[in-house]
């Protein structure tokens, strides 16, 4: 698997179980983000501290250490715009491509928000912020 071949087919099928898990118990469903977010129905909240309290335990089990750093300055607006984003469009970035490949067509104008969003992001930065966005920008 240490091939290009074999770590590209590794990830598609890891996509696809991930995409088929996400559209079956209803992630890609608007209406079930909106609960989230409106806190009407805590179960994709739930779904989503389980993640991360599981990799929590995975991290501590192979001692996977971070030392702690400043923030990075373009961390917390970022975060809200994501987080804005995702509220409005009601996906975050793999979110409408589950919906896309579920049939729900409207997904499109999100896909396209993303793409626009990132070079416009990349653009805005490049001309007038200047943020070292590391690693992530390139």
């Amino acid at each position: 698997m240490r091939t290009r071949g074999g770590l590209l087919i590794a990830n598609v099928i890891a996509g696809l179980a991930l995409g088929f898990t996400v559209a079956n118990i209803g992630f890609g469903d608007f209406a079930e983000l909106n609960r989230m977010f409106t806190f009407q129905d805590l179960r994709m909240l739930g779904a989503f501290a389980g993640g991360v309290a599981l990799v929590v335990v995975v991290f501590a089990l192979i001692r996977v250490r971070r030392s702690p750093g400043r923030i990075h300055k373009g961390v917390i607006p970022g975060a809200v715009l994501f987080g804005g984003g995702w509220a409005l469009s009601g996906g975050c970035p793999a979110i409408p491509i589950v919906q896309v490949a579920s049939g729900y067509v409207p997904a499109l104008v999100t896909i396209g928000g993303i793409v626009v969003g990132t070079w416009l992001c990349r653009w805005v930065n490049a001309r007038y912020l200047r943020v070292d966005v590391g690693s992530c920008g390139r």
